[in-house]
């Protein structure tokens, strides 16, 4: 009985922590490079974390798609080696969500410090 509601809670935990955090590094990610296709978005996570931090191909698109709904990312289409790619880029707004939002992710890692939940 406590071992499924153990579960669900876990799940229902983690998705929403990993749903800001994808959208913040996806966000940051996008103002350091410039325009990236989803693939590269992808590659690039996985890479810088070690392997750890890899949204599925459909939580990244889903996550894309709700930043672009937001008007904080948009895209354009481009033809690369025969094959149609979606890039996205970061908008002004987005720059700006951006920017507030890192302060509060710079208060988030203070207090996991201080409770000795980050190093």
């Amino acid at each position: 009985m406590f071992g499924n509601q153990r579960e669900r809670a876990l799940r229902k935990i983690r998705r929403e922590l990993r749903t800001g955090l994808y959208s913040y590094l996806i966000l940051s990610l996008l103002e350091r490079e410039g325009e990236l296709h989803g693939y590269a978005i992808r590659k690039k996570l996985g890479a810088m974390s070690g392997g750890k931090i890899v949204p599925s191909e459909g939580a990244l698109y889903d996550i894309l798609k709700g930043l672009g709904k937001l008007g904080l990312v948009q895209y354009e289409w481009a033809e690369v080696g025969g094959r149609p790619r979606k890039y996205y880029r970061l908008t002004d707004l987005g720059r700006d969500v951006l920017e507030e939002l890192g302060d509060e992710v710079k208060g988030i890692v203070e207090v996991l410090k201080k409770m000795g939940g980050a190093e």
